[in-house]
């Protein structure tokens, strides 16, 4: 699978910038999020570099046949009706084994927004997980990650401190109009 998501990837004319993230656990936020292509894109890239990067999803899609596809693309399915939160699930799964590299988004949507959402820094706080600064830049059709994130004890400043980093790329989003680092 890993040659063909490169051939893949490379067809597009997409490049993979830096390879599988030498952690156990280890979470890579995805900036810009504007599409579900980014979804397409980072799997093709995350696989063709020889890793498996884990995304939540709700339990509703884990339906047969498709349940299988998912699982074996790296979902986990998450339980939106439970009283506990899907912060909390997540810490569970991820404390539950010893590899996980788990996707996030901080937007949280494809929509447009300036309040990014802090539940990366909880996780990573609460199962000691490295964060990791990823891109999907349709400008230049580059994916990947290069920097790791130190964390503060304050979530807000540490969101400010990524959406300055993620400025200087310059990244655009497939959808551009879709994408801000104002707060």
């Amino acid at each position: 699978m890993q040659a063909v998501c490169r051939f893949l990837l490379n067809l597009l004319g997409w490049k993979a910038v830096n390879g599988v993230m030498p952690h156990k656990k280890a979470i890579i936020i995805g900036v810009p999020h504007t599409s579900a292509w980014d979804f397409v894109i980072s799997y093709l890239y995350y696989t063709s570099v020889g890793g498996v990067a884990h995304v939540v999803i709700k339990k509703e899609f884990f339906f047969w046949p498709v349940g299988y596809f998912l699982r074996k693309a790296g979902a986990i399915p998450i339980d939106r009706s439970k009283g506990t939160t899907v912060v909390k699930q997540i810490i569970a799964e991820m404390n539950s084994r010893e590899f996980m590299h788990l996707a996030i988004t901080p937007e949280g949507t494809r929509e447009l927004t300036t309040r990014w959402k802090a539940g990366f820094h909880t996780i990573a706080k609460a199962t000691g997980a490295i964060v990791y600064l990823g891109f999907f830049d349709f400008g230049k059709k580059e994916v990947g990650w290069l920097e790791t994130l130190d964390l503060s004890n304050d979530p807000q400043q540490d969101i400010r401190r990524m959406k300055t980093y993620y400025h200087t790329r310059g990244l655009v989003g497939k959808h551009p109009e879709k994408f801000t680092l104002d707060d």
